[in-house]
Protein backbone atom coordinates (compact mmCIF):
# COMPACT_ATOMS: atom_id res chain seq x y z
CA UNK A 1 0.00 0.00 0.00
CA UNK A 2 1.63 3.55 -0.90
CA UNK A 3 1.56 5.73 1.56
CA UNK A 4 1.82 9.66 1.81
CA UNK A 5 3.96 11.20 5.72
CA UNK A 6 2.36 13.46 7.31
CA UNK A 7 3.76 16.12 9.26
CA UNK A 8 4.01 14.07 12.15
CA UNK A 9 6.14 11.67 10.69
CA UNK A 10 3.56 9.02 10.44
CA UNK A 11 2.89 7.09 7.32
CA UNK A 12 -0.15 7.26 6.03
CA UNK A 13 -2.10 5.11 3.29
CA UNK A 14 -3.53 6.73 0.30
CA UNK A 15 -6.68 4.27 0.15
CA UNK A 16 -9.28 3.42 2.67
CA UNK A 17 -12.42 2.89 3.82
CA UNK A 18 -15.03 5.46 5.09
CA UNK A 19 -17.77 4.68 7.40
CA UNK A 20 -20.50 7.41 6.86
CA UNK A 21 -23.92 5.90 7.22
CA UNK A 22 -22.95 2.74 8.79
CA UNK A 23 -23.83 1.76 11.97
CA UNK A 24 -27.29 3.20 11.42
CA UNK A 25 -29.51 -0.28 11.04
CA UNK A 26 -28.89 -3.28 12.86
CA UNK A 27 -30.16 -4.21 9.77
CA UNK A 28 -27.01 -4.08 8.06
CA UNK A 29 -24.54 -4.46 10.77
CA UNK A 30 -23.29 -7.95 10.18
CA UNK A 31 -22.77 -6.73 6.13
CA UNK A 32 -21.30 -4.11 7.12
CA UNK A 33 -18.72 -5.80 9.52
CA UNK A 34 -18.28 -8.00 7.18
CA UNK A 35 -16.92 -5.56 4.62
CA UNK A 36 -14.57 -3.61 6.92
CA UNK A 37 -13.06 -7.22 7.63
CA UNK A 38 -12.59 -8.02 3.69
CA UNK A 39 -10.99 -4.59 3.52
CA UNK A 40 -8.48 -5.68 5.99
CA UNK A 41 -7.96 -8.36 5.18
CA UNK A 42 -6.75 -6.84 1.75
CA UNK A 43 -4.74 -4.23 3.42
CA UNK A 44 -6.97 -1.33 3.27
CA UNK A 45 -5.72 -0.27 6.82
CA UNK A 46 -6.88 3.41 6.98
CA UNK A 47 -10.19 3.36 8.19
CA UNK A 48 -11.97 6.69 8.52
CA UNK A 49 -15.17 7.50 10.75
CA UNK A 50 -16.68 10.08 12.76
CA UNK A 51 -18.87 10.26 16.06
CA UNK A 52 -21.32 12.16 13.89
CA UNK A 53 -21.88 8.71 11.96
CA UNK A 54 -24.46 6.92 13.14
CA UNK A 55 -24.00 9.00 16.35
CA UNK A 56 -20.92 6.78 17.61
CA UNK A 57 -22.87 3.97 15.24
CA UNK A 58 -19.72 3.75 13.24
CA UNK A 59 -17.92 3.48 15.53
CA UNK A 60 -19.06 0.17 17.63
CA UNK A 61 -19.56 -0.87 13.41
CA UNK A 62 -15.29 -1.06 13.82
CA UNK A 63 -14.43 -1.76 17.07
CA UNK A 64 -16.21 -4.86 15.73
CA UNK A 65 -14.71 -5.38 12.56
CA UNK A 66 -11.13 -4.45 13.71
CA UNK A 67 -11.42 -7.15 17.37
CA UNK A 68 -7.62 -7.61 17.86
CA UNK A 69 -6.42 -6.10 14.63
CA UNK A 70 -6.09 -2.55 16.27
CA UNK A 71 -2.39 -2.64 15.88
CA UNK A 72 -2.83 -2.94 11.81
CA UNK A 73 -5.02 -0.05 11.67
CA UNK A 74 -4.89 3.45 10.90
CA UNK A 75 -7.86 4.62 12.97
CA UNK A 76 -9.20 8.48 11.82
CA UNK A 77 -12.42 10.16 13.66
CA UNK A 78 -13.75 13.48 14.46
CA UNK A 79 -15.41 15.32 16.46
CA UNK A 80 -18.41 17.37 16.26
CA UNK A 81 -18.02 21.54 16.23
CA UNK A 82 -20.46 21.68 18.62
CA UNK A 83 -18.47 19.25 21.07
CA UNK A 84 -15.41 20.96 20.22
CA UNK A 85 -14.64 23.30 23.21
CA UNK A 86 -11.47 22.35 25.35
CA UNK A 87 -12.98 19.85 27.75
CA UNK A 88 -16.10 18.92 25.21
CA UNK A 89 -12.85 18.13 22.60
CA UNK A 90 -11.64 15.68 25.35
CA UNK A 91 -15.09 14.29 26.45
CA UNK A 92 -16.10 13.56 23.02
CA UNK A 93 -12.42 11.71 21.89
CA UNK A 94 -12.98 9.56 25.60
CA UNK A 95 -16.54 8.64 24.09
CA UNK A 96 -14.99 7.67 20.93
CA UNK A 97 -12.49 5.81 22.00
CA UNK A 98 -14.79 3.71 23.97
CA UNK A 99 -16.72 2.93 21.47
CA UNK A 100 -14.16 1.89 19.20
CA UNK A 101 -12.61 -0.20 22.02
CA UNK A 102 -9.12 0.97 21.96
CA UNK A 103 -7.22 3.34 23.92
CA UNK A 104 -5.80 5.80 21.34
CA UNK A 105 -6.64 7.40 17.59
CA UNK A 106 -3.84 7.75 15.14
CA UNK A 107 -5.61 11.09 13.75
CA UNK A 108 -8.76 13.01 14.85
CA UNK A 109 -10.12 15.76 13.22
CA UNK A 110 -12.52 18.21 13.64
CA UNK A 111 -15.24 17.78 11.88
CA UNK A 112 -15.98 21.26 10.10
CA UNK A 113 -15.51 24.85 11.57
CA UNK A 114 -18.08 25.51 14.08
CA UNK A 115 -18.54 28.78 16.33
CA UNK A 116 -16.31 27.41 19.54
CA UNK A 117 -12.78 29.30 18.72
CA UNK A 118 -10.14 27.22 17.05
CA UNK A 119 -7.68 27.79 20.21
CA UNK A 120 -9.87 25.88 22.64
CA UNK A 121 -9.87 22.78 19.99
CA UNK A 122 -6.51 22.75 18.96
CA UNK A 123 -5.27 23.32 22.57
CA UNK A 124 -7.28 20.03 23.53
CA UNK A 125 -5.76 18.26 20.28
CA UNK A 126 -2.58 18.99 22.13
CA UNK A 127 -3.56 17.84 25.42
CA UNK A 128 -4.97 14.58 23.86
CA UNK A 129 -1.44 14.21 22.17
CA UNK A 130 0.54 14.51 24.96
CA UNK A 131 -1.83 12.11 26.99
CA UNK A 132 -1.42 9.46 24.34
CA UNK A 133 -5.03 9.30 23.06
CA UNK A 134 -4.42 10.66 19.58
CA UNK A 135 -1.13 10.42 17.63
CA UNK A 136 -1.93 13.35 14.65
CA UNK A 137 -4.71 15.64 14.43
CA UNK A 138 -6.21 17.87 11.70
CA UNK A 139 -9.48 19.32 10.26
CA UNK A 140 -12.27 18.79 7.88
CA UNK A 141 -14.15 21.09 4.98
CA UNK A 142 -11.65 24.06 5.98
CA UNK A 143 -11.11 26.48 3.25
CA UNK A 144 -8.08 28.72 2.64
CA UNK A 145 -8.60 31.58 4.95
CA UNK A 146 -9.96 28.61 7.34
CA UNK A 147 -6.37 27.30 6.91
CA UNK A 148 -4.35 30.57 7.09
CA UNK A 149 -5.50 31.19 10.61
CA UNK A 150 -5.78 27.86 11.85
CA UNK A 151 -1.93 27.69 10.89
CA UNK A 152 -0.94 31.01 12.70
CA UNK A 153 -2.44 29.84 16.40
CA UNK A 154 -0.62 27.62 18.43
CA UNK A 155 -0.37 24.12 17.70
CA UNK A 156 -1.60 25.23 14.25
CA UNK A 157 1.64 24.11 12.83
CA UNK A 158 1.10 20.64 13.63
CA UNK A 159 -2.29 20.06 11.66
CA UNK A 160 -1.70 16.81 9.90
CA UNK A 161 -4.59 17.29 7.04
CA UNK A 162 -7.47 18.58 5.89
CA UNK A 163 -10.54 16.27 4.77
CA UNK A 164 -12.35 18.02 2.21
CA UNK A 165 -15.43 17.08 -0.55
CA UNK A 166 -12.88 16.01 -3.70
CA UNK A 167 -14.19 14.28 -6.97
CA UNK A 168 -14.08 14.95 -10.59
CA UNK A 169 -17.17 16.57 -10.32
CA UNK A 170 -15.94 18.92 -7.37
CA UNK A 171 -12.65 20.51 -8.28
CA UNK A 172 -13.03 23.57 -6.69
CA UNK A 173 -10.28 22.68 -4.18
CA UNK A 174 -7.28 22.62 -6.96
CA UNK A 175 -8.04 26.69 -7.60
CA UNK A 176 -6.47 27.38 -4.17
CA UNK A 177 -7.28 25.37 -1.57
CA UNK A 178 -5.07 22.88 -2.92
CA UNK A 179 -1.97 24.37 -3.45
CA UNK A 180 -1.72 25.90 -0.60
CA UNK A 181 -1.51 22.54 1.20
CA UNK A 182 0.70 21.23 -1.27
CA UNK A 183 2.77 24.41 -0.55
CA UNK A 184 2.62 23.37 3.18
CA UNK A 185 3.50 19.76 2.64
CA UNK A 186 -0.63 18.83 4.08
CA UNK A 187 -1.99 15.95 2.87
CA UNK A 188 -5.72 15.78 1.41
CA UNK A 189 -8.42 13.51 2.23
CA UNK A 190 -10.67 12.60 -0.08
CA UNK A 191 -14.31 11.83 0.71
CA UNK A 192 -17.06 11.25 -2.04
CA UNK A 193 -14.69 9.88 -4.70
CA UNK A 194 -17.94 9.03 -6.54
CA UNK A 195 -20.17 11.79 -5.78
CA UNK A 196 -22.65 9.49 -3.49
CA UNK A 197 -23.15 7.39 -6.43
CA UNK A 198 -24.11 10.27 -8.76
CA UNK A 199 -20.96 9.58 -11.01
CA UNK A 200 -21.63 6.22 -11.51
CA UNK A 201 -23.89 6.73 -14.51
CA UNK A 202 -21.93 9.29 -16.24
CA UNK A 203 -21.51 8.82 -19.73
CA UNK A 204 -17.62 9.80 -20.07
CA UNK A 205 -16.70 7.43 -17.42
CA UNK A 206 -19.01 4.31 -18.03
CA UNK A 207 -17.57 4.17 -21.06
CA UNK A 208 -13.96 4.69 -20.26
CA UNK A 209 -14.84 1.93 -17.41
CA UNK A 210 -16.27 -0.48 -20.33
CA UNK A 211 -12.62 -0.03 -22.34
CA UNK A 212 -11.08 -0.58 -19.66
CA UNK A 213 -12.94 -3.76 -18.41
CA UNK A 214 -13.42 -1.68 -14.92
CA UNK A 215 -16.03 0.11 -12.97
CA UNK A 216 -16.86 3.83 -13.46
CA UNK A 217 -15.99 3.73 -9.52
CA UNK A 218 -12.55 2.87 -9.79
CA UNK A 219 -12.53 5.09 -13.20
CA UNK A 220 -13.37 7.90 -10.72
CA UNK A 221 -10.91 6.50 -7.53
CA UNK A 222 -8.32 6.34 -9.97
CA UNK A 223 -8.08 9.79 -11.09
CA UNK A 224 -8.21 11.17 -7.39
CA UNK A 225 -5.01 8.55 -6.65
CA UNK A 226 -2.96 10.36 -9.92
CA UNK A 227 -3.12 13.45 -7.89
CA UNK A 228 -0.50 14.56 -5.64
CA UNK A 229 -0.78 14.62 -2.06
CA UNK A 230 -4.19 12.99 -2.17
CA UNK A 231 -5.38 10.03 0.25
CA UNK A 232 -8.84 8.56 -0.79
CA UNK A 233 -11.83 7.45 1.25
CA UNK A 234 -14.45 5.69 -0.64
CA UNK A 235 -17.46 4.01 1.47
CA UNK A 236 -16.95 0.19 2.60
CA UNK A 237 -20.23 -1.06 3.77
CA UNK A 238 -20.35 -3.95 1.33
CA UNK A 239 -17.63 -6.50 -0.18
CA UNK A 240 -17.95 -6.12 -3.35
CA UNK A 241 -17.43 -2.43 -3.22
CA UNK A 242 -14.51 -2.81 -1.21
CA UNK A 243 -13.21 -4.87 -4.18
CA UNK A 244 -13.69 -2.47 -5.85
CA UNK A 245 -12.24 0.20 -4.46
CA UNK A 246 -8.97 -1.82 -3.74
CA UNK A 247 -8.44 -3.04 -7.25
CA UNK A 248 -8.49 0.82 -8.13
CA UNK A 249 -4.92 0.99 -6.79
CA UNK A 250 -3.70 -1.01 -9.65
CA UNK A 251 -5.80 1.13 -12.31
CA UNK A 252 -3.23 3.27 -13.65
CA UNK A 253 -4.71 5.56 -16.15
CA UNK A 254 -3.37 6.92 -19.29
CA UNK A 255 -2.17 10.33 -20.30
CA UNK A 256 -4.81 10.06 -23.08
CA UNK A 257 -7.69 8.75 -20.62
CA UNK A 258 -6.43 11.87 -18.16
CA UNK A 259 -6.69 14.69 -20.85
CA UNK A 260 -10.29 12.89 -21.61
CA UNK A 261 -11.63 13.17 -18.08
CA UNK A 262 -10.22 16.46 -18.10
CA UNK A 263 -12.44 17.84 -21.13
CA UNK A 264 -15.51 16.47 -19.24
CA UNK A 265 -14.57 17.43 -16.02
CA UNK A 266 -13.15 20.85 -16.16
CA UNK A 267 -11.24 22.30 -13.20
CA UNK A 268 -12.27 25.48 -12.19
CA UNK A 269 -11.43 29.05 -13.39
CA UNK A 270 -12.40 31.15 -10.94
CA UNK A 271 -12.71 30.43 -6.75
CA UNK A 272 -15.06 28.23 -6.25
CA UNK A 273 -16.49 28.45 -2.31
CA UNK A 274 -15.43 25.63 -0.36
CA UNK A 275 -18.20 22.26 -0.61
CA UNK A 276 -19.42 20.26 1.39
CA UNK A 277 -21.85 17.25 1.51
Amino acid sequence: MQTLKLPSGQAMPVLGMGTWQMGESTRNRQREIAALRHGLELGLSLIDTAEMYGEGGAETVIAEAIGKRRSEVFLVSKVYPHNASKQGTIAACERSLKRLNTDYLDLYLLHWRGSVPLMETLTAFQMLQQAGKIRAYGVSNFDVKDMEEVSQLKGGSSIATNQVLYNLTRRGIEWNLLPWCRQHDLPIMAYSPIEQGRLLNDETLTAMAQARGVTTAQIAIAWLLHQEGVIVIPKASRIEHVEQNYAALELKLSPEELATLEAAFPPPTKPVPLEML
